[in-house]
């Protein structure tokens, strides 16, 4: 089951406030973005973050899984609890690095 847009838009919805906020279209699936940082892979309407350090303990109770075939293992975000998500994607984005720029081709 594909991700839907009316899921997105609320994951967007609930971590607003803490942050430029935009989603990209990856792959069939998304990912969003806070502050042109990506913070949360969005998969068959789940959303994941990787597992830092900065959330270990915000995130001890949280599932986990696998975003796509071959990825790492994340934890699984429970986006109803729009302060918690805001709690932990700040946390993310201040430790996830903007990605470098794309060498254009000749």
């Amino acid at each position: 089951m594909a991700t839907t847009i009316e899921y997105i838009e609320y994951i967007c919805e609930q971590i607003k406030g803490i942050g430029e906020i935009r989603y990209k279209k990856m792959f069939g699936e998304f990912m969003v973005y806070v502050n042109e940082k990506p913070v949360i892979t969005v998969c068959n309407n789940t959303a994941f973050v990787k597992k830092l350090d900065s959330i270990q303990e915000m995130m001890q109770n949280a599932e986990t899984g696998f975003p796509y075939k071959g990825a790492k293992e994340h934890y699984i975000l429970d986006v109803d609890e729009s302060d918690f998500c805001q709690k932990v994607v700040s946390e993310i984005e201040k430790v996830t690095p903007l990605p470098k720029p794309r060498k254009s081709k000749p």
